[in-house]
């Protein structure tokens, strides 16, 4: 009998829009995997949906009686799990990089973008999340959503500068993880797919090496984020 698989994602009012990107990491490295699960759709109001899984927030995957939360866990509960699938690491060596890699993607992307697209996520929102939204993101800001982004056109050349040790590696090889992509690619395209999904600010120009990656990845997996709904920036 089949296993059953599942995994609750983040979505707004749209079940179909699924925007964190965190989850869309896990979505990447399914379907490198060749692993399909089916999606929960889940909001931020819903914790007690996933609290019998220890834990507030998703990514969760279900994969039978296991149940995974966090993306860089289930990231390696899948290599672990399934290693005689398509690797997402190649190697300890790739897994101990990934590591460091996954660190910088909270940090320097993910953080970099929150700002410029938060008032964007309220927006997408139902009216009954909002509020939860607004006052424990407000709390985490320092400031309320409106003012984090109003400042975004110019925010977002820092935000650029910061990625170039991405855009440096990315003129010698195609992808991070080397002549294919690989899970350190899934760490930063998450919160690219992440912005594209809630927001029509345009984060890259489309001369830039980052651009080019991230279109490729759009197209990976027939095209499986690409297709997903979003905005074309």
């Amino acid at each position: 009998m089949a296993v059953a698989r599942k995994l609750f994602e983040l979505c707004g009012i749209e079940t179909e829009r699924v925007f964190s990107p965190f989850c869309w990491r896990t979505r990447m490295a399914l379907a490198h995997k060749d692993i399909e699960a089916e999606t929960i759709p889940w909001r931020f109001t819903e914790k007690d949906a996933i609290a019998p899984h220890q834990s507030d927030k998703v990514p969760v995957f279900l994969d039978g009686d296991t149940s995974v939360a966090d993306s860089w866990a289930i990231a390696n509960y899948l290599e672990d799990t399934y290693p005689d699938l398509p690797s997402l690491f190649g190697g300890e060596g790739g897994r101990a990089m990934g590591r460091m890699l996954n660190w910088w993607g909270d940090t320097v992307v993910v953080g970099g973008i929150f700002p410029m697209v938060v008032k964007d996520i309220y927006d997408h929102l139902r009216p009954a999340d909002q509020p939860y939204f607004r006052k424990t993101r407000e709390a985490r800001l320092g400031k309320t959503l409106e003012e984090a982004g109003v400042n975004r056109d110019e925010m977002v050349e820092g935000f650029r500068n910061a990625l170039n040790p991405m855009r440096l590696t990315l003129k010698t090889q195609p992808f991070i993880g080397g002549a294919s992509p690989n899970y350190a690619d899934y760490i930063v395209f998450g919160p690219f797919q992440w912005a594209r999904a809630i927001s029509p600010f345009k984060l890259l120009k489309e001369d830039d090496p980052v651009y080019a990656w991230r279109e490729k990845l759009l197209d990976a997996f027939d095209g499986m984020a690409r297709k997903s709904p979003g905005y074309a920036v």
